[in-house]
């Protein structure tokens, strides 16, 4: 199974998913420079990526908890900007693009 994430830099990664694991962990895992500073609580906005839009309708959708944290802890959102801690990979996400939103990188 693949997820292909932009990084800070406009650089496409091909990386290894597996079932049920957050796409933040994925991305974390890999050693890209995300925040994601609640570890996957749904407590901050520095998991945030932006879902290519091919993608959005194949998503669960966001749960209030999820649109609060975008609107008041998230920079840059847009209509399809998702919590990468609250997106589990799955069969029928297999190859899900995301790009890197402004505010999460880690220093």
């Amino acid at each position: 199974m693949k997820l292909y994430v932009t990084d800070f830099d406009g650089v496409e990664h091909e990386l290894e998913a597996i079932e049920g694991w957050r796409v933040m962990e994925i991305i974390r895992d890999y050693g890209l420079p995300i925040k994601a500073e609640c570890g996957g609580a749904c407590l901050c906005g520095t998991c945030h990526v932006y879902v290519h839009p091919d993608w959005v309708d194949k998503l669960y959708p966001k749960t209030d908890d999820e649109e609060d944290r975008l609107m008041e802890d998230a920079v840059g959102v847009e209509d399809h900007s998702r919590l990468s801690c609250q997106i589990l990979m799955s069969d029928a996400l297999d190859g899900l693009r995301v790009t890197m939103a402004p505010g999460s990188r880690k220093d």
